[in-house]
């Protein structure tokens, strides 16, 4: 079982009470689900702890029922749709759009303007379009919606919230992200999942221990030497086509390598390959500075 998938059945024990937040909630749902439109509602989800609690927030939303419902004990992709008009005219109307427009996408802000909501609102987003990485293996939590003005908004939103999101376009989804592990563990506790939070901390602090130790241990290695050595003569060679003024006529990848490699001297190649935004491998990340060196060896 994934951590996404833990931190989701977290949040699906959350009781859908207050109208406001059901509404909230349900409309996060809608801006980062499968399909929106005027004409259509699909949600496609492989969490049946998510697919039992669509119905019951949807009902308590909006007052109305999906018209397609998954089998029971149906396994694997379970789907939802609403395709009734006036169930669609209803939903768009009660989240502040016109139903007799064009169905442009954003996030009414005035639905959000207490905290509660806001954490509903994000808790829904959550549910259908984000996901976060074992924290074990790294520090990753994203927002993937298909709607470019949804994305920039809520970058606008977490940012009002004290986050501080980036975003990158990935086969046609717009991705909101966050690689600071105490943003991820601010956003899991906000939105309801403080367990997943808790795993986020706790995985931190192993991570810490263990390289202290891996440190200390490795001190007197000769691999260690070794890497030195390498940082000192790549730094060096960066250096060499400093002065030069060599620098500024490579390419963006190779100046971000050598500056990179000037911040972190004291990273091995795997570690200063994790420190880009957004990582790169180890592979790569010698080949960028093998290439480095043999330009300055050319001077």
């Amino acid at each position: 079982m994934s951590f996404s998938y833990e931190a989701k059945l977290e949040l699906c024990r959350e009781p859908v009470q207050r109208l406001c937040c059901a509404r909230a909630e349900a409309y996060g749902i809608l801006l980062y689900c499968n399909t929106f439109s005027a004409t259509e509602i699909r949600i496609i989800t492989g969490n049946p702890e998510f697919a039992a609690r669509l119905p019951r927030l949807f009902h308590r939303a909006f007052n109305l029922r999906f018209d397609r419902l998954p089998e029971p004990d149906q396994e694997g992709k379970l789907v939802f749709q609403i395709t009734d008009e006036r169930k669609l005219h209803r939903i768009v109307d009660l989240l502040g759009y016109a139903p007799k427009q064009n169905l442009v996408l954003h996030i009414n802000f005035g639905m959000l303007e207490e905290e509660c909501c806001r954490a509903s609102f994000l808790r829904g987003v959550f549910l259908a379009g984000g996901s976060a990485t074992d924290p074990q293996k790294r520090y990753h939590l994203e927002l993937a919606t298909s709607h470019l003005q949804v994305s920039r908004e809520m970058d606008v939103l977490l940012q009002e919230l004290g986050f501080s999101p980036k975003s990158v376009l990935r086969n046609s989804y717009h991705v909101t992200y966050f690689k600071q592990s105490e943003h991820i563990e601010d956003f899991l506790t906000l939105i309801g999942a403080p367990v997943a939070a808790m795993a986020v901390m706790s995985a931190k602090v192993e991570k810490g221990l263990r390289n202290s130790v891996n440190r200390r241990l490795n001190c007197d290695n000769a691999n260690l030497d070794k890497a030195v050595e390498a940082a000192q003569e790549q730094m060096e060679a960066i250096r060499k086509l400093t002065a030069a003024g060599q620098i500024e006529q490579l390419s963006d990848k190779l100046q971000q390598t050598a500056a990179m490699r000037l911040e972190f001297p004291e990273l091995a190649l795997s570690e200063l390959a994790e420190e880009f935004d957004p990582p790169i491998t180890k592979s790569c990340l010698n080949h960028r500075l093998r290439k480095l060196m043999e330009l300055a060896e050319r001077l």
